[in-house]
């Protein structure tokens, strides 16, 4: 059997997969997200079913890594990684700041960010071109503010316009009136050389709320801030009624066409074997998705990553997964507006249900 992969970044990947399933079709092997996305392509016809192939496996994998890619009892991908988004700082940049621990609410969070730019330091790098990485602000404000039973309420009711959400857009705004990210952020990539990764890999910028890879990526698309490099929770949000302890992400999966091979579901099985999966998280490319995988995380940050998605009292799918494609781009282009000035809080929730609402 010979496999021909396909390396794609980001949006390019999700471009590339959507004219591809459009077609009728689907690779014999593919990533996936899982999620609203992962059930279009199900519905569709374009997956296959591995719940039999897998069953004696499945018990082996943990609960969070599994949740995506399930639906009506069946499994339809197993996962590759799996991780939470959260905050990568600079420890020497907060140190400059004077902010002596990372912030543990949003007040606090939006202090640190007034501290850091008093003291001439850029606070946050944001890929603006790209729109998935804002996404993560809203989406986590939302969480905190109105909490994860109205997140996922409003993708049955397909109202994103209650107080809770309109609130969480203000609060994006109130970090955006600040101006914290860095110059030219609109039209910045996530993991190019000038984009956000290697603003914060090359101190010129002190933080990034990003995901579980963002370690690997600062390091490949810029200097890396080895032992500088530190890690915080996404802050609580003091009234919200989200907990703190609810986490938002997502990993990788791999999915197997509808017309694939038989060795396409041998290749999924191989790959998330013990002695197979093991071996990239100890290199340091991906968390545990199989249960007693803890140990092979060597490094500090990932580790406590690890050990926050081990003890998360919800879990959020990034919302440009959870929910249906156009929504989920709705989600990201009305948040880059709110971001950009150009949206209001309330415009972005009217934007958002218009969409869910046509689905």
């Amino acid at each position: 059997m010979t496999i021909k992969a396909t390396v794609l970044e980001n949006d390019a990947y999700k471009a590339k997969l959507t004219t591809i399933t459009q077609s009728g079709k689907a690779p014999d092997l593919f990533v996936t997200w899982g999620g609203g996305v992962l059930r279009q392509q199900i519905d569709a016809g374009l997956v296959k079913d591995l719940s039999a192939d897998v069953a004696p496996t499945l018990d082996g994998f943990t609960a969070a890594a599994l949740s995506a890619y399930q639906f009506d009892g069946k499994t339809y991908a197993l996962p590759t990684d799996i991780g939470l988004v959260g905050f990568w700082y600079n420890k020497k940049h907060f140190a400059e700041a004077g902010i002596s621990a990372p912030p543990a609410t949003w007040a606090e969070f939006l202090d640190g960010v007034k501290k850091l730019k008093a003291a001439g330091i850029t606070p946050i790098a944001l890929a603006g071109k790209e729109k998935w990485p804002g996404h993560y602000y809203w989406a986590y404000l939302a969480m905190r503010i109105a909490g994860l039973p109205a997140l996922k309420q409003a993708g049955v009711d397909h109202d994103f316009t209650k107080p809770d959400f309109v609130a969480a857009g203000q609060q994006v705004k109130a970090l955006a009136d600040l101006q914290p990210f860095q110059k030219g952020f609109l039209g910045a990539g996530y993991s190019t050389p000038d984009g956000q990764a290697a603003s914060v890999a090359n101190g010129k910028a002190a933080m990034e709320l990003m995901g579980q890879w963002a370690p690997a990526v600062q390091a490949s698309s810029g200097k890396g801030l080895g032992a500088d490099l530190g890690f915080f929770p996404f802050p609580a949000v003091e009234g919200g009624k989200g907990s703190a302890g609810d986490a938002f992400g997502g990993g990788n999966g791999l999915a197997v066409g509808a017309d694939a091979p038989k060795e396409a579901v041998e290749f999924v099985k191989f790959m998330t074997e013990m002695d197979t999966h093991a071996k990239a998280v100890t290199a340091g490319g991906v968390l545990p998705v199989l249960k007693g995988e803890e140990s092979a995380v060597k490094d500090a940050n990932l580790k406590q990553v690890a050990t926050l998605l081990s003890a998360a009292s919800g879990y959020q799918l990034y919302l440009d997964q959870a929910y249906p494609p156009a929504v989920g781009q709705q989600v990201n282009d009305s948040v880059a507006e709110l971001i950009a000035g150009t949206k209001t809080p309330e415009q972005v929730g009217q934007a958002i249900s218009d969409v869910a609402e046509s689905e």
